[in-house]
């Protein structure tokens, strides 16, 4: 916290120091407008305070949020706000009428950051490094600009920087064994709870959840499981044991409390998860993200075992005059009976199941996937299951924050492709979750 302190002053407008007196002929203004973000420099998954200040009465402004990727790629949003009889604004009180959203939305700027209108669409704002922050721009205009048009003139503005990271966490590239990614240790001594995450099938290695994992006192082992360094370049058969590996090397560091390990894990990720809570005695708690209770797409060994993968039927997709692709009812029928062979057994997991799904999620059916899980548990007497189920959420669903993203372009096919929800929806249900993951992780593992 004192680093991003000493971070958000040494940030501070030094012309602030050297005002220049108005012309004489110009009646001075009241007072300068101000907007203030506090803090200026703290975690992505926190809220911040934003209130401006020096408006008159009713004034209609536009706030606007604009940032940058690492590749360069601008991002922005906008909302319409009215100046109260102060002529004050405060985000955490006062409603938007107008722009990407609407309501007492405290960090709407942030969740509704979308590409701005010359770069390409459905590009997602992902962290590709976890050291560096997030640097937001706040901005106000005089009036009411819609989105994508050319907002009036700054009467105001202000930096904010998010950080994935906090002071003293520890990242450390792995390649242990067949291992690869990244660990995240928390300040401190420990023991720690320890958790592998793991993302969908977009491969490679993202990082951002186990970093805020970490600064929330999580030994994260972020393990990507495919396109990464010597592993395999695409999803075509799976081994456990790559996974096996990854939960012993963690379950065993000195700075994990035992005696299980965690998972985490979005779309495959999750998947892949639930195969490893049914397999492997060193996972006790599953967190699974829109995940499917078969295994999809590729063939997953373990010893002698193979569970073959459901597949989608590339028919099925349908799509749209905008050339948007739905593959909601593209994959294989997991209660057909001709596919029972790709169920997973997770009656056999001695641990516990956290199941979070987004009603609205149209990449394909994870409510009906976690219903059959569910059912499947109960048909074997057994209750080890929590369920957050989201009306209005789509399909990834990430930390608090993370912009919403209906439509994004999918690495392996290169198509753009309907994640599905709405917006402040889908933001609601990313805060909520967050902290039920914490708490059952918690929970469950020390």
């Amino acid at each position: 916290a004192g680093m991003w302190r000493a971070v958000a002053a040494a940030s501070s407008p030094v012309r602030a120091l050297c005002r220049v007196s108005p012309p004489p002929l110009r009646p001075p203004r009241r007072r300068a407008v101000s907007v203030a973000v506090c803090p200026a420099a703290g975690l992505a998954d926190e809220r911040v305070e934003t209130r401006v200040a020096g408006l008159d009465p009713g004034q209609a402004v536009t706030l606007r949020a604009v940032t940058a990727d690492q590749s360069g790629c601008m991002f922005q949003s906008c909302a319409h706000y009215r100046a109260d009889s102060r002529g004050e604004l405060h985000l955490g009180t006062d409603a938007s009428h107008g722009g990407d959203y609407t309501g007492v939305e405290p960090m709407g700027l942030f969740w509704s950051l979308a590409p701005a209108g010359m770069e390409r669409p459905y590009q997602r704002l992902v962290p590709r490094s976890t050291g560096t922050p997030l640097k937001v721009e706040l901005l106000v205009h005089q009036g009411h600009s819609p989105p994508g048009t050319i907002p009036g003139p700054v009467v105001a503005k202000a930096e904010v920087e998010r950080w994935f990271t906090a002071p003293g966490v520890r990242r450390i590239r792995l390649k242990e064994g067949g291992v690869r990614g990244s660990l995240f240790l928390p300040p401190g001594d420990g023991p720690f709870p320890g958790v592998i995450d793991m993302y969908g099938d977009e491969g490679g290695l993202i990082e951002f959840r186990s970093s805020l994992l970490a600064t929330h006192g999580f030994a994260a082992l972020s393990l990507p499981y495919f396109d990464f360094e010597d592993l395999p370049k695409v999803m075509k058969e799976f081994k456990l044991e790559y996974f096996e590996e990854a939960a012993r090397f963690l379950q065993r560091h000195p700075k994990v409390k035992g005696p299980g390990v965690g998972v985490i894990g979005t779309g495959k990720g999750a998947e892949l998860g639930l195969s490893m809570i049914t397999f492997l005695p060193e996972v006790v708690a599953a967190v699974c993200i829109s995940g499917c209770s078969s295994n999809t797409v590729a063939d997953l060994h373990y010893g002698e075992m193979t569970l073959p993968g459901l597949r989608f039927d590339m028919n099925k997709v349908s799509v749209s005059d905008t050339g948007v692709f739905d593959t909601f009812e593209a994959l294989d029928d997991p209660t057909n009976p001709a596919n029972s062979p790709c169920t997973i057994p997770i009656e056999k997991a001695e641990g516990h199941f956290l199941l979070v799904v987004g009603e609205d999620d149209r990449m394909w059916k994870s409510s009906l996937y976690a219903q059959l899980a569910i059912g499947r548990l109960r048909q074997h007497g057994k209750e080890n299951f929590e369920l957050l189920s989201y009306p209005g959420a789509g399909h990834r669903i990430d930390p608090p924050s993370t912009p919403f993203c209906q439509v994004a372009m999918d690495r392996v096919l290169g198509v753009p492709v309907l994640g599905g929800g709405k917006s402040k929806a889908h933001a609601h249900a990313q805060e909520h979750s967050w902290g039920k993951i914490q708490e059952f992780l918690r929970l469950h593992l020390g």
